[in-house]
């Protein structure tokens, strides 16, 4: 059945259309134009705003479930709903450092899943376990290990249609090992590193245009040695996401970070849970509890976000000094360009899904809207 989205803004990806008319059919868009057909069924945004619905590349949780802990679908849907509430339309399931057991588990629930649901779950964000145990934030040392030819091969042979993203520490994998990963076609990125700036130019010349979590669990900017940070900086290819919650990353860096990244800057969750609905969390030697809005580990260190998309979009807004337009951008378009996906969500395009946020001027006000 088709429908006409009126009287909105329309925040297209590649511009704003004052007064603009959206038909949708069969879950897609079909046209964005001006004239108001009179023939079809009317959903009146009364003036409001409306973009394509955020999307989050590194999501643990939803409200109830962590991914890594039991990677079924019952986390899964748990994960679209959750995310739904809070103008997230599309999602990648993050599994963190885990057994070889575990990660397959999550990869066939993945699959499954999608089989069932033709929603906006993508695939999997597989975040680890091939990490610098030097920079291995709150993932369990003894689930964080280098890459053997065989795991490799049977992660890649059996996850390639599901995992979208897989977060490595490139400096811990033979070139051979590299090399299978790019030509699988899974979007790499680089992170939980000890890389010098010379040994990530070097991976980054390799194909790898993507990096976890910005700042954190990787090497710092410094005068001497510029590090992954300073790398990230200095290659336009090279898509930065960002943790925007005050305390994965300083307001001022990030602000810094926009500067030097502009459309390679976007923004992500990493969410253990959504909601900050769970206060403690404890899965095998990975332990969350909830510390003035923070998840934080026995250690005292940062153990996952709390942050949502919209809380990280009104963030972007408020500090980063950018107009709502591209703070909408951070969390739609820009993401899809990151995993190569930018042909077919994050925008207000025909042919691509009827999902949607709706905001106010301010950003104070957003949800979801989902014609799917």
């Amino acid at each position: 059945m088709k429908q006409a989205i009126i009287n909105g803004i329309v925040h297209t990806g590649e511009g704003i259309i004052h007064n603009g008319v959206v038909i949708i059919e069969n879950d897609t868009i079909i046209s964005v134009q001006k004239e108001i057909p009179n023939d079809i069924p009317q959903i009146d945004l009364k003036g409001k705003h409306i973009a394509a619905g955020f999307i989050d590349i590194q999501i643990n949780g939803g409200e109830q479930f962590y991914f890594s802990q039991y990677p079924n679908e019952e986390t899964i849907q748990d994960i679209h709903d959750s995310s739904l509430k809070y103008g997230t339309t599309h999602t990648l399931p993050c599994l963190i450092s885990s057994s070889n057991e575990t990660i397959l588990q999550g990869i066939e629930a993945i699959r499954n899943y999608k089989e069932k649901h033709k929603n906006g779950v993508l695939g999997m964000h597989l975040e680890g376990p091939f990490l610098n145990p030097f920079k291995r934030g709150a993932h369990s040392l003894n689930q964080v290990r280098k890459p053997t030819n065989s795991e490799l091969e049977e992660i890649i042979r059996y996850g390639k249609d599901v995992i979208k993203v897989i977060t490595i520490a490139p400096e811990c994998f033979t070139d051979d090992q590299l090399e299978m990963l790019l030509e699988s076609g899974i979007v790499i990125s680089a992170g939980h590193s000890t890389m010098t700036y010379e040994q990530a130019q070097y991976y980054f010349s390799k194909g790898i245009k993507l990096v976890t979590h910005l700042f954190n669990a990787m090497t710092q900017f410094g005068h001497r040695e510029p590090g992954l940070v300073g790398a990230t900086f200095a290659n336009e290819s090279v898509y930065a996401p960002v943790i925007l919650d005050g305390a994965h990353c300083d307001y001022a860096a990030a602000r810094i970070a926009y500067e030097l990244k502009k459309e390679k800057f976007f923004l992500i969750s990493d969410a253990a849970f959504l909601g900050r609905k769970v206060a403690n969390f404890k899965w095998e030697n990975f332990d969350a509890h909830l510390e003035n809005g923070f998840y934080r580990n026995e250690e005292g260190n940062l153990a996952g976000a709390s942050i949502s998309m919209d809380e990280a979009v009104q963030n972007a807004y408020k500090y980063l000094n950018v107009s709502a337009d591209e703070a909408i951008k951070m969390a739609t378009c820009r993401v899809a360009g990151a995993i190569n996906m930018e042909n077919e969500i994050g925008k207000i395009k025909p042919g691509f899904p009827a999902t949607f946020v709706q905001f106010n001027p301010d950003l104070s006000e957003i949800k979801s809207l989902v014609l799917i």
